[in-house]
């Protein structure tokens, strides 16, 4: 039986403790970014609020608050909606950087046993090839099985992405439709 060198260990080591500053970086990154989002969000909110505290008390009637409550709300919903769009993007971005250090990481850890195996297999008693083929094969179907996820993954993802686009459009779409449909009625 074979055991790993301290180098080997200490290399192993290493690569982990760089993964984990890695994935690290990553999430603060991440954080930082989300919190720049929602100050800058806030902040817009709030301005706009003001500026729109200030038109909305300057309506001489009843009608004219109305048309302008409408004509105030769709630039609002547009930053919600384009808010929401930061927010899944960041997500999403965080999310593809942590799949490929899992990937990485899986990928070295099957070379590493397949190596070791190898190892093992050359200096194991006669007839233990058949255990060794085994376990090659159980290792290269946990592969294969964690591949296929990682795919089908990938492409809900993918379609989750195009479904939030679609909705967003549709929101925006819908929120132009019912201004300009308020817009109409004044004009009449």
């Amino acid at each position: 039986m074979t055991f790993a060198t301290p180098e080997q260990i200490a290399a192993a080591n290493k690569a982990n403790i760089e993964s984990i500053l890695t994935l690290a970086n990553t999430a603060f990154g991440s954080v930082e970014k989300l919190a720049t989002l929602n100050l800058n969000t806030a902040r817009s909110l709030l301005e706009d609020s003001v500026a729109n505290t200030k038109t909305l008390l300057g309506a001489k009637d009843v009608q004219e608050l109305v048309s302008l409550q409408s004509s105030l709300a769709q630039p609002t919903i547009e930053k919600i909606v384009s808010y929401g769009r930061s927010v899944y993007e960041i997500t999403a971005s965080i999310q593809g950087e942590v799949s490929k250090i899992i990937e990485s990481q899986i990928g070295e850890a099957n070379k590493n046993l397949t190596a070791a195996l190898d190892k093992a297999a050359k200096s194991a008693p006669a007839g233990s090839d058949v255990a060794v083929a085994a376990v090659k094969s159980a290792i290269a179907a946990a592969s294969s099985a964690y591949d296929s996820m990682s795919k089908a993954a990938k492409q809900v993802v993918e379609l989750t992405e195009a479904n939030v686009a679609a909705a967003t459009d549709a929101t925006v779409k819908a929120v132009n439709s019912t201004t300009g449909a308020a817009k109409s009625k004044k004009a009449a």
